[in-house]
This record gives C-alpha cells, structure tokens and sequence, in this order.
C-alpha cells in the first residue's frame, strides 16, 4: 500500500473492497491526501481518498451525504466512507480532466457546468452570522500578508472591507473549487468531481475562481456559464460578491506562499489587483 496509507485505513479497505489493486496514484504533490485509483479483480473502479491530517475528506463526505439527488453519474457516487479513520471510497467515474483540452475553451463546457452547479446549490437556509465571519477571516489573511503584499494594497483592502455592509445570506451547498480542473469531459457529457472543500455558502463563492481566471477576456465562457446556471450576481449580493472575491484573492497568496506555491501564488496577486482595480 502506498506510503502514508496507515494500517487502519489500509483494514477498512480490505474490508470494503477485498482485493484490489492501485491503477494510479492521483496524489497532488502539495496536499496531505493521498488519492488512488483502484481496481478489482471484477473490473470495478474506484477512487480511494484518505489522509490522518486534512479535514477535505470531512468535508467531502459531508457533501456526499447531503445527497446529489438525479446526479448520478454526473457526480462521484460514495461507496464507503470512514470521518474517524479519514478514508473514503467513491465509485470511479470514467472522463478526460477537462483542463488542458480543447473542451476547457468550449461554451458548451460551461453551459453544461453552470447548470450542474444549479443543480449541485442545494438551499441550507439564512445565515446572519456568515459575513460577519468571512470578514474575520478575511482580516486576519490580511494580518499574515504583510511582507508579502504592498502595504498600500492592504491598506485598500481595509478600506474596502469597512464599506461592506455584511447581512443576511442564503446558503446553499457550495463545491468549493469549481473550475475545469475538476471537471471531466466524457463524450460530450461534464462531470465533477472532488468535493473535498465543499461546505455551506453563499452561491456565488463558486463563481469568484471562474471569474479570476476562466472568464478574463472571455465573456463568451461566462455568458454561455451564466445560462446554464440560469442566474447572474443579483444589484442585493454586490457586497457579498465583493466579499467573496477580498477573500479569497488575499486566502490565495497567503496559502500559496505557505505552500510554496509561486505559480498559484501569482495567481493570487493577480486577483488582488484585480479585486482592487475595481472588478
């Protein structure tokens, strides 16, 4: 078994599936979760998540329990899952990653994935504490990125913070990471996959990725994404989007540099500019 895997995990999944064996490790070399692909003797293929350490395999089966009702084959079904031991086991759902295919510069792509995502926002009620929380974190990202931004880029990030004016939100269940990384192509058909930053937000925290990166000088992607999500950021959600979008522009460089990232932090720094030229 792969190094990392421990024997606890490693029982759980004789257990669940027998004998086995690893067709590829699927591992991200920055992330503490070791993912595999794994087949059976009987031809059946599985995806394998386990880690002692990040709290994404929680979250994932938080969200597979949720329920992705009509989803099925669209979305990864969960076959067994252990929150106390940190593994889970998803059926293996056949595709192309659509990044880096000519499927990422397609409307259709889009299309098909704002209207997976409409499906996959189940409602979880109103939150009145949400954005008070997501500033928190927002400013103390802000308290770890001095030395790594411009103090006068800070400083317009503390301005833009104390003009928002946070409320009530409608929650709904978010992926987290939605972008053509974690879509599949597979016959003209999209898919998602990975759910492991999954949680209950606002809808629009899964636009703020596409909008920084996808959708620059393309508005033919968004447009053709908007329609099948069948809604655009409302006159009401402004301050919450601008939110969004402080927060995850300053998590990016912070995290990344921790990480040691430079590639995904520059990303980050980018959107930061973006964030603050007035998008």
């Amino acid at each position: 078994m792969r190094q990392g895997i421990t024997e606890e995990q490693s029982r759980l999944l004789a257990s669940w599936l027998g004998e086995f064996s690893v067709v590829q490790d699927c591992s991200w070399p920055l992330q503490d979760t070791n993912v595999l692909h794994v087949a059976t003797p009987a031809g059946e293929g599985f995806i394998v998540k386990a880690s002692t350490t990040s709290h994404h395999i929680r979250r994932e089966i938080a969200a597979h329990s949720g329920g992705f009702e009509g989803l099925r084959g669209r979305v990864p079904a969960l076959r067994h899952a252990s929150a106390e031991a940190g593994i889970l086991v998803t059926e293996f759902l056949p595709g192309t990653l659509v990044e880096g295919t000519p499927a990422e510069e397609d409307p259709e792509t889009y299309r098909q994935a704002g209207a997976l995502l409409a499906r996959i926002h189940r409602p979880a009620g109103d939150s009145s504490t949400y954005a008070t929380a997501l500033t928190a974190k927002t400013r103390a990202w802000m308290d770890r990125a001095h030395g790594l931004l411009p103090e006068p880029q800070l400083d317009s990030f503390e301005r833009e913070l104390d003009a928002l004016r946070p409320r009530v939100v409608q929650l709904v269940a978010t992926h987290g990471d939605y972008q053509p990384r974690n879509w599949l192509q597979d016959n003209g058909q999209i898919k998602v996959i990975d759910f492991g930053r999954a949680d209950l937000r606002p809808w629009v925290h899964d636009l703020v990725r596409l909008s920084h990166q996808r959708f620059v000088d393309r508005p033919d992607l968004a447009d053709a994404f908007h329609a099948g999500l069948g809604k655009t950021v409302a006159p009401a959600e402004t301050d919450l989007w601008r939110l969004e979008n402080l927060n995850q522009a300053i998590g990016t460089v912070v995290w990344a540099h921790q990480m040691g990232d430079t590639v995904f932090e520059q990303t980050g720094r980018t959107m930061v500019k973006r964030v603050l030229s007035g998008f």
